[in-house]
Protein backbone atom coordinates (compact mmCIF):
# COMPACT_ATOMS: atom_id res chain seq x y z
CA UNK A 1 0.00 0.00 0.00
CA UNK A 2 1.52 3.30 -1.08
CA UNK A 3 -0.58 5.58 1.11
CA UNK A 4 -0.68 5.81 4.88
CA UNK A 5 -4.24 6.47 5.97
CA UNK A 6 -5.81 6.85 9.38
CA UNK A 7 -8.88 8.21 11.11
CA UNK A 8 -8.36 8.25 14.84
CA UNK A 9 -10.78 10.36 16.87
CA UNK A 10 -9.52 11.51 20.26
CA UNK A 11 -11.49 12.90 23.19
CA UNK A 12 -8.88 14.90 25.10
CA UNK A 13 -9.50 16.31 28.56
CA UNK A 14 -7.25 18.41 30.77
CA UNK A 15 -7.74 20.91 33.55
CA UNK A 16 -6.16 24.08 34.79
CA UNK A 17 -3.45 23.72 37.42
CA UNK A 18 -5.05 22.73 40.71
CA UNK A 19 -8.39 22.93 38.87
CA UNK A 20 -8.47 26.68 39.47
CA UNK A 21 -11.61 28.21 37.89
CA UNK A 22 -9.70 30.81 35.88
CA UNK A 23 -11.15 30.36 32.39
CA UNK A 24 -13.84 33.02 32.64
CA UNK A 25 -17.03 32.64 30.61
CA UNK A 26 -16.19 35.61 28.36
CA UNK A 27 -12.79 34.05 27.50
CA UNK A 28 -14.02 30.49 26.94
CA UNK A 29 -15.27 30.90 23.34
CA UNK A 30 -12.05 32.64 22.31
CA UNK A 31 -9.87 30.04 24.05
CA UNK A 32 -11.82 27.25 22.36
CA UNK A 33 -11.37 28.97 18.99
CA UNK A 34 -7.65 29.35 19.70
CA UNK A 35 -7.39 25.65 20.55
CA UNK A 36 -9.20 24.85 17.28
CA UNK A 37 -6.64 26.96 15.42
CA UNK A 38 -3.81 25.10 17.13
CA UNK A 39 -5.41 21.78 16.17
CA UNK A 40 -5.51 22.96 12.57
CA UNK A 41 -1.88 24.12 12.70
CA UNK A 42 -0.70 20.67 13.83
CA UNK A 43 -2.89 18.94 11.21
CA UNK A 44 -5.30 17.51 13.81
CA UNK A 45 -8.71 18.87 12.72
CA UNK A 46 -11.00 19.66 15.64
CA UNK A 47 -14.57 18.39 15.70
CA UNK A 48 -15.74 20.05 18.93
CA UNK A 49 -14.10 22.01 21.74
CA UNK A 50 -15.75 23.08 24.97
CA UNK A 51 -15.40 23.20 28.69
CA UNK A 52 -15.95 25.25 31.78
CA UNK A 53 -13.88 27.46 34.09
CA UNK A 54 -11.47 24.74 35.21
CA UNK A 55 -11.02 22.40 32.23
CA UNK A 56 -11.44 21.78 28.52
CA UNK A 57 -12.61 18.93 26.31
CA UNK A 58 -11.39 18.57 22.74
CA UNK A 59 -12.63 16.13 20.14
CA UNK A 60 -10.23 15.98 17.21
CA UNK A 61 -8.75 13.67 14.62
CA UNK A 62 -5.18 12.75 15.43
CA UNK A 63 -2.88 13.25 12.47
CA UNK A 64 -0.81 10.27 11.40
CA UNK A 65 2.28 12.51 11.51
CA UNK A 66 2.22 13.55 15.18
CA UNK A 67 2.26 11.65 18.45
CA UNK A 68 -0.42 12.14 21.07
CA UNK A 69 2.07 13.62 23.51
CA UNK A 70 3.35 16.11 20.92
CA UNK A 71 -0.21 17.13 20.03
CA UNK A 72 -1.05 17.70 23.70
CA UNK A 73 2.19 19.60 24.24
CA UNK A 74 1.41 21.94 21.35
CA UNK A 75 -2.18 22.48 22.49
CA UNK A 76 -1.22 23.20 26.10
CA UNK A 77 1.85 25.32 25.31
CA UNK A 78 0.21 27.53 22.72
CA UNK A 79 -3.04 28.02 24.63
CA UNK A 80 -1.16 28.74 27.85
CA UNK A 81 0.83 31.47 26.09
CA UNK A 82 -2.42 32.86 24.69
CA UNK A 83 -4.08 32.86 28.12
CA UNK A 84 -1.12 34.76 29.60
CA UNK A 85 -1.01 37.33 26.79
CA UNK A 86 -2.50 40.78 27.19
CA UNK A 87 -3.07 40.23 30.91
CA UNK A 88 -5.91 37.71 30.38
CA UNK A 89 -4.51 35.50 33.14
CA UNK A 90 -0.81 36.20 33.79
CA UNK A 91 -0.29 33.20 36.08
CA UNK A 92 -2.22 30.74 33.90
CA UNK A 93 -1.11 27.09 33.79
CA UNK A 94 -2.58 23.76 32.76
CA UNK A 95 -2.29 20.64 34.90
CA UNK A 96 0.68 18.41 34.12
CA UNK A 97 -1.34 15.46 32.86
CA UNK A 98 -4.29 14.76 30.59
CA UNK A 99 -6.78 12.10 29.60
CA UNK A 100 -6.96 10.99 25.98
CA UNK A 101 -9.57 8.49 24.87
CA UNK A 102 -10.06 6.98 21.42
CA UNK A 103 -13.55 7.39 20.01
CA UNK A 104 -15.25 5.26 17.40
CA UNK A 105 -16.59 7.23 14.41
CA UNK A 106 -20.02 5.92 15.42
CA UNK A 107 -19.73 7.78 18.76
CA UNK A 108 -18.50 11.14 17.45
CA UNK A 109 -21.96 12.78 17.55
CA UNK A 110 -22.53 11.63 21.15
CA UNK A 111 -19.18 13.01 22.28
CA UNK A 112 -19.87 16.30 20.48
CA UNK A 113 -23.17 16.59 22.36
CA UNK A 114 -21.42 15.71 25.63
CA UNK A 115 -18.87 18.48 25.05
CA UNK A 116 -21.58 21.00 24.07
CA UNK A 117 -23.39 20.34 27.36
CA UNK A 118 -20.45 20.89 29.70
CA UNK A 119 -21.92 23.92 31.48
CA UNK A 120 -25.13 22.06 32.31
CA UNK A 121 -23.25 18.87 33.19
CA UNK A 122 -21.00 20.66 35.69
CA UNK A 123 -23.84 22.16 37.66
CA UNK A 124 -23.95 18.84 39.51
CA UNK A 125 -20.57 17.17 38.92
CA UNK A 126 -17.01 18.29 39.62
CA UNK A 127 -14.16 17.86 37.16
CA UNK A 128 -12.69 15.14 39.36
CA UNK A 129 -15.96 13.20 39.42
CA UNK A 130 -16.29 13.55 35.66
CA UNK A 131 -12.69 12.47 35.03
CA UNK A 132 -13.05 9.39 37.25
CA UNK A 133 -16.20 8.49 35.29
CA UNK A 134 -14.35 8.83 31.97
CA UNK A 135 -11.47 6.69 33.23
CA UNK A 136 -13.92 3.99 34.30
CA UNK A 137 -15.92 4.19 31.06
CA UNK A 138 -12.80 3.68 28.95
CA UNK A 139 -11.29 1.05 31.25
CA UNK A 140 -8.23 3.08 32.18
CA UNK A 141 -6.56 1.92 35.36
CA UNK A 142 -4.97 4.63 37.48
CA UNK A 143 -3.52 5.42 40.86
CA UNK A 144 -5.51 8.21 42.54
CA UNK A 145 -2.32 9.53 44.15
CA UNK A 146 -0.90 10.47 40.74
CA UNK A 147 -3.96 11.70 38.83
CA UNK A 148 -4.25 15.16 40.39
CA UNK A 149 -1.61 17.86 40.48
Amino acid sequence: MAQSLSQIYIHLVFSTKDRAPVIKSDVQPRLHAYLAGTCKAINCPSQKIGGVADHVHLLFRLSRTISMSDAVKALKTESSKWMKADGRCPDFAWQGGYGAFSISPAHVAAVETYIENQAEHHKTKTFQEEFRTLLAKYGVSYDEAYVWD
